[in-house]
């Protein structure tokens, strides 16, 4: 008998190794994880207060041109925030779930690239292969997100709906 659970077993690994092995990567996995959510959390305070520094400084301003670059300038930096918020969303719930929620990060990744658009500066119109590249990036962002949300839509109503076999045997 002993034999036969050496022979499944790799050499020098036991069961109770591998499982003290997964129990510090996944220690270690949430510590990291952990403490990218407390940077970027310093960090979004930072560029919040940074934020609103600007905006109280050009509204105490009289003459600030707020239907110029300034206007790009604050919406960009608000994305910016908006971004991070999101990213720290990813990360709370992988630790909650200990999974990578794909919808978050398409739903983020979306942010960034409409941020993108949003913040193009003058004289992008005549960039074409830019402006393409983006319409591509919406596009397969939106037919991604649209895809994981169909599967999960489906994947619930098959765990929801009654079974018809049995609907239609029974008499």
């Amino acid at each position: 008998m002993k034999a036969g659970m050496k022979a499944g077993t790799k050499a020098g690994m036991t069961p109770s190794s591998d499982h003290r092995y997964l129990a510090l990567v996944d220690g270690a996995e949430r510590w990291i994880a952990k403490l990218l959510g407390m940077v970027l959390l310093v960090v979004m305070v930072m560029a919040t207060l940074q934020l609103l520094v600007q905006v109280v400084l050009a509204i105490s301003s009289p003459q600030t041109p707020w239907l110029s670059e300034r206007l790009t300038r604050v919406l960009g930096d608000l994305l910016n925030i908006l971004i991070a918020l999101e990213v720290l969303q990813n990360i709370t719930s992988y630790l909650r779930k200990h999974v990578v929620q794909i919808e978050l990060v398409l739903v983020t990744a979306m942010t960034a690239v409409a941020r993108k658009v949003i913040v193009l500066p003058p004289g992008a119109e005549n960039k074409p292969q830019l402006l393409a590249g983006l319409g591509v990036a919406v596009l397969a962002l939106a037919a991604a997100y649209w895809l994981v949300k169909a599967s999960n839509f489906s994947s619930v109503l098959a765990r929801t709906a009654p079974a018809r076999r049995f609907l239609d045997r029974d008499p």
